[in-house]
């Protein structure tokens, strides 16, 4: 049996210029095996006046998908009945969604109740989830699986072996203006999109998996000048690797920043073991959790 990839990760999320606060969070977790794998994770809180407690929100979803996606690899893990691949790719498409955003707007309300404001003074939970409403983007790599789910705005971005950059959860229509699906939305769980991706040949699995919020995205005056943003992350990263390139990266996000106004944040996972010049960490955080705000 080959052995299972190894991935080299980096994180940042970068204030928006005139913000505030950062409403962002990332997490990234595992080493990518069947018993521990790669998880990615970014949430961006909305952040405007309606949305003032959105970066706890943010906070909570990343740490909520985390624990999710752990208990859904202890799935992919046992194999000895038949038919579990169906019935995790069922579990995948709705039942993580639904237990995600069950979680999620429990949490939040529980929130509320231990630190309510006077300003503030919903009389319902709709108008209480609002106050942390924020995006969720999430992503699982195992040896032989890849799947991503994604709830709002922000970009799933895939870079193949042969260097195509792929957009696998991207809307089929654009949303329009500053609106974005939200964890805050009554049924948000049916919002969710879900990448389902299996990798019989682990040598074909994803060279780059990289999720980012929209404040990457916004930066560039066209969908081809993000894609090729991605394109030329990629060749770098096949040269120098991520400690090659893991001080640039940082300046690039603050250049977007500048142009977007928003909040910017970039969790990437590069194969390490796809030539080039990688000679980190292979797992990136395989010794624990990383996270930033």
């Amino acid at each position: 049996m080959s052995a299972p990839p190894a991935w080299e990760t980096f994180h940042e999320s970068i204030q928006g210029v005139n913000k505030a606060r950062n409403q962002d969070r990332c997490l990234v977790q595992g080493a990518g095996t069947a018993r521990d794998p790669l998880i990615l994770t970014v949430a961006d809180g909305h952040g405007s006046a309606s949305y003032p407690r959105s970066h706890v929100g943010a906070h909570y979803a990343t740490d909520l998908f985390a624990n999710r996606a752990r208990e859904f690899v202890t799935s992919v893990a046992d194999r000895d009945r038949a038919g579990w691949r169906g019935r995790l790719r069922d579990y995948a498409r709705i039942g993580l969604p639904e237990r995600l955003v069950r979680d999620w707007q429990s949490e939040v309300l529980r929130h509320w109740e231990r630190d309510p404001t006077p300003d503030e003074d919903p009389k319902s939970p709709g108008p209480i989830l609002r106050l942390y409403g924020s995006t969720l983007i999430g992503a699982v790599l195992t040896p032989d699986l890849f799947v991503a789910w994604q709830l709002g705005d922000g970009e799933l971005t895939v870079v193949d072996g042969d260097g195509e950059v792929r957009l696998p959860l991207a809307p089929a229509r654009a949303e329009l203006g500053d609106e974005t699906a939200s964890l805050c939305m009554r049924n948000a769980w049916r919002s969710v999109r879900v990448h389902w991706e299996p990798l019989p040949d682990p040598a074909r699995a994803p060279r780059l998996v990289a999720l980012s919020t929209d404040g990457l995205s916004k930066s560039f005056v066209s969908d081809e000048g993000f894609t090729e943003f991605a394109a030329g992350l990629h060749r770098r990263l096949t040269e120098r690797g991520v400690p090659g390139v893991s001080e640039d990266i940082p300046g690039w996000l603050a250049e977007a920043s500048r142009h977007s106004g928003d909040d910017t944040t970039l969790v990437l996972a590069r194969r390490a073991d796809g030539g080039g010049g990688g000679r980190g960490n292979p797992g990136g955080a395989a010794a624990g959790a990383q996270e930033k705000a």
